[in-house]
């Protein structure tokens, strides 16, 4: 039952997609704020598809930050990658360039503010984050980064990359840490998808003005409060 629902889940989600994200883009002509209600819906459809048909769910532990703050995310699967625009009324999101080059979907996600990083560009990549995010924060939206760069199996804390510490110096707000266990419903590289409830445990605020080493330390803490390793669901 398991690769049956995953399966269709696939093929339900890929197919509302192919309408919902050429809408995204048409919005976009309208205006940001129309793209941003646009990519939702599309979120809101990943939300009703995963719900209906996988049976995983989302419980979210605190309250999320919806102001100009950054908000540093563990980052298990793909679930919480589009979940986000769902959970989070205009985040901005930090992201690897090759999702920006996509057809029609990156087109979308840059117009919805994305913010792409091109890891081959070196410091010249950090500065043109920081520059959008600048922008992104004068309009009053949160910056949303998975500080450990790609998606990790559960059980696994890699270092915290770089950006992060640009980020939090440039811009002088607080980071708002989110650990997420998507990775034991949402596994990677995997297109089985296991039923559960996905739990979203929104840290305390990390205040400006700390040296880097400590921010990083509260922050990997904090991110990886719930990543405990992977056990083999029951199929």
């Amino acid at each position: 039952m398991t690769f049956i629902r995953s399966i269709l889940f696939l093929v339900c989600f890929y197919l509302g997609s192919l309408s919902l994200i050429p809408l995204a883009l048409l919005a976009s002509y309208r205006g940001r704020d129309q793209v941003i209600r646009a990519s939702r819906h599309w979120a809101q459809w990943h939300r009703l598809c995963a719900k209906y048909i996988l049976g995983v769910t989302s419980h979210i532990d605190g309250v999320l930050p919806q102001s100009p703050c950054i908000v540093a995310i563990k980052h298990e699967s793909f679930f919480e990658a589009i979940q986000l625009l769902a959970v989070f009324d205009r985040p901005v999101v930090v992201m690897k360039k090759e999702l920006i080059d996509l057809p029609l979907w990156g087109r979308a996600a840059a117009k919805h503010g994305s913010i792409p990083v091109d890891r081959s560009a070196g410091s010249a990549a950090l500065r043109a984050m920081l520059k959008a995010s600048k922008a992104a924060i004068a309009e009053g939206r949160p910056i949303v980064i998975f500080p450990e760069g790609s998606r990790v199996p559960p059980g696994q804390s890699p270092p915290i990359k770089s950006g992060l510490a640009g980020l939090y110096k440039t811009l002088n707000l607080p980071i708002v840490p989110i650990a997420i266990d998507s990775g034991h419903y949402w596994p990677r590289n995997s297109i089985l998808r296991h039923p559960g409830i996905v739990t979203w445990q929104v840290g305390d605020p990390i205040a400006a003005g700390l040296s880097r080493d400590e921010m990083e330390s509260r922050v990997h803490a904090a991110i990886n409060r719930l990543n405990g390793p992977a056990v083999p669901p029951s199929l």
